[in-house]
């Protein structure tokens, strides 16, 4: 070996370690960035000069040392596993939000419960029952069940209002993931002509991206590959986000056109982001992403207690096959419940809470102006029980068949179809009960259709309670019907649960599954939390930056330039000796 091409052996070494002494500085200055990935140099042999072979090897002179790549420290596995980890949190934890402020609205830790106002008006209904002709009473009465009412009407609306309000948190979410698209997509081509010359590799750009898909994992499902150019591309729920090329943005859109609500959807290819119809599990990978959970616990629309199904009851005169198919039919909409109701946490409290108004106004009602099946001409019409209803004590007219609770625009009762061949049959003065239709919401005993009647609220005396016309006896059945109405078997929550509830045990029962469902969705997310520590943990034990490591390696490299450059120094003075000498 010449004694020039020895200087550049050792010029090779002072560069090699030069360039890693950068490189060890560059991660020192990093040690606290935020996703910042430490970089290794990787060194391997410039070349080799043959010299010859012999019978043993062949005879070659090294030409000294070159940097092969400046890598990033990172493993594939669990970075894949922290971002679908962490979406996995994000979908739990936003649940567990929503059951936060749903509680807040029924006031039971502000010291405004809703319990408080379902009390009063037992109260005041069992003060009726012992003192039905006090006029204080009956205006106490009245006074209780308006403010049952407002109260019942208030959290309803609050419910609603909060349900329509996550619109704007869906749509911030789907503007992020379109800025981290975009982002993304922009990194891809810096990245792409940064490494173009096969040489250099865009480390800092390369951890603006992971931190991009970090946080893109956090909001919805995403797979994502890189191929030999350095462009990633992401799928997200199933469909293309980010390629080479291009991106595919998230627009929001009604869930109908009745709805205010809306929902994410890929305009370019005219279908949703989310597939809401599949069941939600950890197996199938459908419980990920914060912006599924906002829409999962939101719902898709207002729920009431239509929505919850009700075990068809037996009757003397049902048929066999009449029974399985109401058995057949209700299991359909149990099947239905559990996919479309039951899963969101607004609508199933909608639905719940629904059904104790709708119960407690329509049997107070049902106290008040009883009902009866008649039959005539083969038809069989529900019409006001005169028989058995109790009177107003309103001189001279005695009302009859005045209920508590009015629907705001369909009267509880109308006049037989003079028109009409079979109601023309019935007797004169019949008052037809109209019925409820779950496809009309103004037909339905329904929060925010119900009103106090407002005859009986200008005058107290209608409240019918009197055993006749004008007898002055009250009615003492209907005083004790209104005693046992809060002791009577109701409804179960919903047809996941075997437990009937009374009236006075059904909202107690209510806010406690409430709060039950708040704790396993924390204790989920605290799980997912703890998961996500782990794996990030795992993975800044690789990724991340020691301190200790990198001043070894500063040492180790500073000593390395230190010896390339006593070995140029050997050189010169060797070269000057002979250049002097001769």
């Amino acid at each position: 070996m010449s004694l020039s091409s020895s200087l550049y052996v050792g010029v090779s070494g002072l560069t090699a370690s030069q360039n890693a002494l950068n490189t060890t500085a560059h991660n020192l200055t990093n040690i606290n960035t935020k996703g910042y990935t430490r970089q290794q140099v990787v060194m391997a042999d410039f070349g080799y000069q043959k010299w010859g072979v012999d019978h043993i090897s062949t005879l070659q002179k090294g030409l000294g040392v070159d940097i092969e790549t400046v890598r990033q420290v990172r493993n594939m596995f669990f970075d894949k596993s922290y971002r679908t980890e962490v979406g996995r949190q994000g979908f739990y934890q936003t649940q567990y939000e929503t059951v936060t402020e749903v509680e807040s609205m029924f006031g039971e830790m502000e010291g405004v419960a809703f319990q408080k106002s379902l009390n009063d008006f037992w109260t005041s209904m069992q003060e009726l029952s012992k003192q039905p002709g006090a006029i204080e009473v009956r205006a106490n009465f009245l006074q209780d069940a308006s403010s049952f009412l407002e109260r019942a009407e208030k959290i309803s609306n609050q419910l609603q209002e909060y349900q329509v309000n996550l619109n704007k948190r869906i749509t911030a979410k789907v503007g992020e993931v379109n800025n981290i698209a975009s982002q993304i997509h922009d990194l891809n081509q810096k990245i792409s002509a940064y490494e173009s010359n096969g040489l250099e590799h865009a480390n800092d750009l390369r951890d603006a991206r992971n931190n991009l898909l970090d946080e893109l994992g956090g909001i919805l499902n995403i797979s994502y590959k890189e191929n030999s150019n350095g462009v990633v591309t992401v799928l997200a729920e199933g469909m293309p986000l980010v390629t080479e090329n291009e991106t595919f943005k998230m627009e929001v859109a009604k869930v109908s056109d009745s709805s205010d609500l809306l929902k994410p959807v890929w305009s370019s290819f005219n279908q949703d982001v989310f597939r809401l119809d599949l069941p939600i599990s950890t197996e199938n990978n459908t419980d990920i992403g914060s912006l599924k959970g906002l829409l999962v616990s939101r719902g898709s629309d207002k729920a009431n207690y239509t929505d919850i199904p009700v075990k068809p009851v037996r009757t003397a005169t049902m048929t066999d096959a009449q029974y399985d198919a109401a058995m057949a039919d209700y299991t359909n909409k149990v099947d239905d419940y559990n996919k479309n109701i039951n899963v969101s946490v607004v609508m199933t409290v909608q639905a719940q809470f629904d059904q104790l108004i709708h119960g407690i106004v329509t049997s107070v009602n049902d106290i008040f102006c009883p009902n009866k099946e008649v039959t005539v001409g083969g038809k069989t019409f529900k019409v006001l029980d005169k028989e058995n209803a109790p009177y107003g004590m309103d001189i001279p007219d005695y009302t009859q068949g005045e209920a508590l609770f009015n629907r705001k625009s369909v009267s509880r009762y109308r006049d037989p179809d003079a028109s009409d061949p079979i109601e023309s049959l019935l007797p004169a003065g019949t008052k037809i009960y109209v019925e409820e239709d779950p496809n009309n919401v103004y037909s339905l005993f329904t929060v925010g259709e119900i009103e106090i009647n407002p005859l009986i609220s200008k005058n107290y005396s209608k409240l019918p309670l009197n055993a006749g016309a004008g007898t002055g006896g009250f009615d003492q059945k209907a005083a004790e019907k209104l005693l046992d109405l809060w002791q009577q078997p109701f409804l179960a929550l919903s047809p996941n649960s075997l437990a009937v509830s009374k009236f006075k045990d059904y909202y107690t029962n209510f806010t406690g599954e409430l709060a039950t469902r708040g704790k396993e969705l924390d204790s989920t997310s605290q799980n997912q939390a703890s998961m996500v520590k782990y794996i990030d943990d795992k993975r800044q034990g690789i990724m991340g930056v020691s301190s200790d490591e990198e001043l070894t390696n500063l040492i180790k490299y500073q000593h390395a330039y230190n010896a390339s450059s006593r070995f140029i120094t050997v050189i010169d003075q060797m070269m000057e000796h002979i250049v002097t000498k001769l």
